[in-house]
């Protein structure tokens, strides 16, 4: 084996061993050649082979990093900490409401006595209680969806909902039908179970019927996997008349479909779900993290009236049941108003945020709604994904590239998805003055 091949192999070891972490800057070629004596051609032969791996990406005058996605796109799995600065993670998106814990506290009161306990630390079913089955169909009422309670099925969280859904509509090899950017861990679900995701066409109103049925036609679709409600990463609700195309075309196609609406809420009098379009098809997932605190960990699916015995079994199957802890508390906090406090607070607080994004970053292509939690930010040239990552992170500051989003082989964007959940605000600030200096720099950079 060549020696810069094994000086690689090292350098991969360090990487792959969290030696080196996710954003480190690798030292220019000449000093990398000079600490271990090489010459500083092996040196670029042994950084091109380590950017032909994916483990680092590089350019002119910026310098060489350890990437922040793995080879196949997903997120990194050391993207947690910054070597050498404290980290402000603009990554993960976890909402907290000012004085949450206050609000939350009285009401457990009841569930700590000793017999109420007892009955809450028993295992949970998977269609949950009765109690949590009408408490959470009422609350779906309030967003335009009338569900019986009989079609909920309880999961751990949203992730959990989503995977039991899919495993109970299709067969390892089957095709899902998903929008061309989607929810990062719906590309991990799909590989864990055997799935092929497919992409379709986007507009701005949303998911184009014409390409479904493009899809479908190309190989059958089992299902199709769409966020109608705040996309993730983009920000993008659905419209009311691309809902009724897209009822009448899987209506048409017969074409089963998973709804996710994890970030509804957050939109008061919003467009209806789809599932209230096509009730008979769309399996609706959703979730109370985000509403209420990112510890509880209680999703779950509104399945079509002959589908709930299907989803529930691959609950069972895959061991994602919800807590019965868990559902006893949402039950009481849905029942005394603490969901709706909350919520009210977070929609206000998404809007704060928001301002601060619009204020911090004015100037550059992001794009998003004033209630999200997210925004989705298309880099000036000539910064690419990977490296802005990379160069953020190397500033204490972790976002998440588009490559962690993209589906298909096509090229991803050149853009990065900001949360603006889980900063306090002063550090969001902060973050994003940061942020919008790199940008600019990096672009001045390249037009001088």
């Amino acid at each position: 084996m060549d020696d810069y091949r094994r000086i690689a192999d090292r350098i991969a070891a360090d990487i792959t061993g969290g030696r080196l972490r996710p954003g480190q800057r690798l030292p220019p070629q000449r000093a990398f050649a000079r600490r271990r004596g090489i010459a500083p051609s092996t040196a670029g032969r042994v950084y091109a082979e380590l950017v032909r791996r994916g483990l680092v990406v590089g350019e002119v005058g910026r310098g060489t990093f350890v990437r922040a996605t793995a080879p196949d796109g997903q997120p990194g799995l050391a993207l947690t900490e910054a070597a050498g600065a404290p980290l402000v993670n603009l990554e993960l998106n976890y909402p907290t409401a000012p004085g949450q814990a206050e609000l939350l506290a009285p009401a457990l009161a009841t569930l700590l006595r000793p017999d109420a306990l007892g009955q809450a630390l028993r295992p949970a079913a998977a269609a949950g209680t009765p109690a949590a089955r009408e408490a959470v169909a009422a609350l779906l009422a309030q967003g335009g969806l009338r569900a019986g309670p009989e079609r909920i099925v309880f999961t751990g969280n949203a992730r959990q909902a989503i995977a039991a859904a899919l495993a109970s509509l299709v067969r390892p090899g089957g095709r899902v039908g998903v929008e061309p950017l989607t929810y990062p861990l719906v590309k991990e679900i799909a590989a864990r179970l055997g799935l092929v995701l497919v992409p379709l066409a986007t507009d701005a109103e949303g998911p184009v019927p014409e390409s479904v049925a493009d899809a479908h036609r190309a190989a059958p679709l089992s299902a199709l996997y769409l966020q109608t409600a705040l996309h993730n990463p983009t920000s993008l609700t659905t419209g009311a008349g691309r809902l009724r195309q897209l009822a009448d075309c899987v209506h048409r196609l017969g074409i089963p479909v998973v709804e996710d609406r994890i970030w509804a809420f957050l939109q008061p009098g919003g467009t209806p779900p789809l599932a209230a379009l096509a009730p008979g098809l769309v399996h609706l997932v959703d979730s109370l993290s985000k509403r209420i605190a990112p510890g509880l960990t209680a999703g779950f699916v509104v399945a079509p009236h002959d589908r709930a015995g299907a989803v529930a079994r691959a609950v069972r199957s895959g061991g994602w049941s919800a807590g019965g802890f868990a559902l006893e508390a949402v039950v009481r906090w849905l029942g005394d108003g603490t969901v709706d406090r909350l919520v009210a607070a977070k929609r206000q607080d998404a809007r704060r945020r928001q301002r601060l994004l619009a204020e911090k970053l004015a100037g550059f292509a992001v794009r998003s709604d004033p209630a999200a939690y997210f925004a989705w930010w298309e880099l000036p040239a000539p910064w690419r994904a990977d490296t802005f990552t990379a160069a953020a992170l190397d500033h204490g500051i972790a976002v998440t590239p588009g490559t962690a989003f993209a589906v298909g082989t096509g090229r991803a964007p050149d853009a990065v998805r900001l949360g603006l959940g889980s900063a306090p605000e002063r550090e969001l600030a902060r973050a994003l003055v940061t942020l919008a200096g790199l940008a600019r720099e990096g672009a001045a950079g390249a037009g001088g």
